[in-house]
């Protein structure tokens, strides 16, 4: 049997395969970012129909503060950690598992939605360098700021834990807050957050340690995509910055759940494969800095180069496939033909329904 669909521990969860569900963005939640119930909890129950498969939600905002984006879900407010409770409920009434991935903007806010909520919400970044097309005023945080973030974190990852989760996966890729701190391009500070590797690595450190402090390392995961260009990313050489960070993560935790990277393919929401493969490089790179610990890849996988990857003793997170195969892992495992995905259904903002999102059948070959 290829060890892809063989068990593993992931942090203290006994896996029964190594198919991950990706997060994915999908817009399912109220004005007050709560997520829709009872249908978010019914895609995620059938993506845990397999028992012992690992789950990653949707990213999803630490804070309102942290926010820019209308009908993503939040896990600050009573009413979001209670809708949550029902998914993780159902998700763990089959045996499944599941982390909440957890989200702040930064620069990629926008500007008009966070006044539209509420006009006292900041737009911030690290550093005063907005997006293109970007409008409405940007600047860079204040170190007490930026200590306020560190805190929300840690409240959000007890939040988590109080709706039922098994943990939680900072989003540190594609552009998003943690990922403007750790790259040249879009931190341009002169303070302790800024500058060199080290300085520029801080806020990510103090996140996780934040976290970890907070709920266990063994509950806490990490997503970095080193290669994507996604909102105007992707540093000179990023192997210095993501390595050193990486290998500070294992020398600091080393019982942190799992580390999970994007693929250098992979460009936001899309496969890019128009780049110049020179540039292109792999992940295996930050192997040695992770130290053989559980590592999760993510990015346009197929059924051949997932369990390639799985006898690296790699997990492997699908998205696309999995919004049109709730039964994925067994698909993959039993080589049955695959459901094709409807691109137009993945982002229907707002939309309190099943289509694209819990109308998906199961294979008739697959016993649930």
């Amino acid at each position: 049997m290829p060890k892809l669909f063989e068990p593993i521990t992931v942090g203290s969860l006994p896996l029964q395969h190594r198919v991950v569900l990706a997060p994915m963005t999908r817009y399912k939640a109220d004005k007050d970012h709560v997520p829709f119930m009872p249908l978010v909890a019914e895609h995620y129950a059938q993506r845990a129909s397999r028992p012992g498969s690992l789950l990653i939600t949707e990213a999803t905002f630490i804070a309102h503060t942290a926010s820019g984006y209308a009908h993503v879900p939040g896990i600050w407010s009573q009413a979001q950690i209670k809708a949550w409770k029902e998914v993780t409920d159902v998700v763990h009434a089959k045996g499944s598992f599941i982390f909440l991935q957890l989200w702040a903007l930064g620069r990629a806010a926008d500007y008009q939605q966070l006044r539209s909520e509420d006009p006292s919400l900041p737009h911030v970044a690290p550093s005063n360098i907005p997006l293109p097309g970007h409008t409405g005023p940007l600047r860079e945080m204040t170190v007490p700021e930026i200590k306020e973030y560190v805190g929300l974190y840690a409240q959000a990852a007890k939040n988590a834990i109080e709706a039922g989760f098994d943990g939680v996966e900072v989003h540190g890729a594609n552009g998003y807050l943690p990922d403007q701190f750790l790259q040249d391009m879009s931190n341009k500070r002169t303070d302790a957050y800024g500058g060199s590797v080290e300085n520029r690595a801080r806020f990510v450190l103090e996140v996780i340690d934040a976290v970890a402090n907070a709920i266990g390392a063994q509950k806490t995961a990490i997503r970095f995509s080193p290669w994507s260009p996604f909102q105007e990313m992707l540093m000179k050489d990023p192997i210095p910055t993501f390595s050193y960070v990486i290998s500070e993560l294992a020398k600091r935790h080393p019982s942190l759940a799992y580390l999970h990277l994007v693929e250098p393919r992979i460009n936001g929401p899309t496969t890019d494969d128009s780049r110049d493969p020179g540039h292109i490089q792999s992940n295996d790179v930050f192997r040695e800095a992770w130290g053989g610990r559980p590592l999760i890849r993510a990015g346009g996988f197929t059924r051949e180069g997932a369990i390639e990857a799985g006898e690296k003793g790699d997990l492997v997170a699908f998205g696309r496939f999995y919004t049109s195969n709730p039964d994925l892992p067994t698909r993959l495992e039993k080589n049955i033909e695959l459901a094709k995905y409807d691109r137009a259904t993945f982002f229907l903002a707002g939309e309190n329904g099943p289509r694209g999102y819990t109308d998906q059948a199961f294979s008739t070959s697959v016993s649930v």
